[in-house]
């Protein structure tokens, strides 16, 4: 059936623009936008998502301040409305690959408010995601990371916050991934993270002179994933990263860093070293729907009405506990922190703001190193 994407001259296949080239239910195509008060303070996420084999639209926007992590997660039937808007939340893409309007309309939950993000560099392609288990096709997804800026307000209950020009960055992908609204089959027995263990990385970052994206994962002794690129801000000229070592200072008791050292070797033989400090609170990404979120635990993708929003407040102060409106403590391993840092290359050092997701599960694995 024609859509108004089918009168564009950017077709790539023999047909319309109404369905996807797999009929992989797991198909997802999404936003990611965060950004972080210079302070500490206030950490903000916002996310849309559309699944073109489960006939959802879904997003999410959260908001910290002072340790308070303010969720809005909201779901609707997808249909063929190429719009990006969902409940109250509404993407628009004022330019492509530079600028977005994020809004945030009113209601009974606690936030709403306009932002405006816009890249400070062009963005960056990640390599190829592609995993296989028992010889099925479990990933095969893109993505591509940019840093930016926000400016706007947000008001959460009843307080007004204004943002000018915050620290900012956001990831675009699309393909086909594991947890996408669907269980995965079992195709054979499963070694555990007990046995096997698992770390992965994520870290956006910018200083004065340079940024970049930086992903690591690792499970057991398996060849791990690597991926990123280092830009010099003055030249735009960009090294990718062959190999990523991680030391961590983890928080006594827990799997949640206070601080972490990242050692990058560079493609052209050089050395990149970024030592990362955890400011303010983190994110927990069940709130944003992500990792067994909604109220259903059913994350993302799921169909789960034509419209659907649920909303709660959480207690997020604690490094590693989320305390539940209901006064439920629990852990969940999926958290994003933002953070300072400090890189040296060449025996130039910077300061900067960034973006890190670090989760370490089951058994410790050879590639990470604990900080004593």
């Amino acid at each position: 059936m024609l859509t108004p994407l089918d009168d564009t001259l950017w077709h790539q296949l023999p047909t319309t623009f109404d369905h996807v080239w797999t009929s992989d239910p797991r198909w997802f195509d999404r936003f990611w936008f965060a950004i972080y008060s210079p302070d500490g303070r206030v950490a903000i996420q916002f996310t849309m998502g559309a699944y073109r084999n489960m006939n959802v639209m879904d997003g999410g926007a959260v908001v910290i301040v002072d340790g308070r992590q303010y969720n809005l997660r909201v779901s609707r039937s997808l249909h063929r409305d190429a719009n990006t808007v969902c409940g109250p939340l509404s993407v628009r893409v004022a330019e492509p690959l530079k600028a977005f309007d994020l809004h945030i309309a009113s209601g009974e939950h606690a936030v709403h408010g306009e932002i405006h993000w816009e890249c400070v560099e062009p963005a960056h392609e990640e390599h190829p995601h592609y995993t296989r288990l028992q010889g099925r096709t479990v990933e095969d997804y893109r993505r591509f990371d940019q840093i930016g800026q926000a400016t706007g307000w947000l008001e959460v209950q009843g307080q007004r916050i204004e943002i000018d020009r915050w620290w900012a960055c956001r990831d675009h992908s699309w393909g086909v991934r594991r947890g996408m609204g669907v269980p995965e089959p079992v195709t054979g027995p499963k070694v555990t993270l007990a046995e096997k263990g698992h770390v992965m990385s994520f870290l956006f970052f910018s200083t004065d002179t340079m940024s970049g994206s930086l992903l690591f994962s690792g499970r057991g002794d398996d060849v791990p994933y690597t991926t990123g690129v280092v830009t010099d801000r003055q030249t735009q000229a960009q090294l990718h990263a062959s190999k990523i070592k991680l030391e961590v200072e983890l928080h006594e008791g827990t799997r949640r860093f206070k601080r972490c050292g990242v050692r990058v070797s560079l493609e052209d033989g050089r050395e990149l070293s970024l030592a990362v400090q955890a400011r303010g609170a983190s994110i927990a990404m069940q709130g944003l729907g992500y990792s067994g979120g909604y109220n259903d635990g059913q994350g993302l993708g799921a169909w789960r009405a034509d419209q659907h929003l649920e909303h709660d407040i959480w207690d997020v102060s604690h490094p590693s506990k989320v305390v539940l409106p209901n006064g439920t403590l629990k852990e969940h391993w999926h958290r994003i922190q933002p953070v300072s840092l400090q890189t040296q290359l060449d025996g130039q050092v910077s300061q900067g703001s960034g973006s890190m997701t670090l989760t370490i599960a089951g058994k410790l694995p050879a590639h990470l190193q604990l900080q004593a």
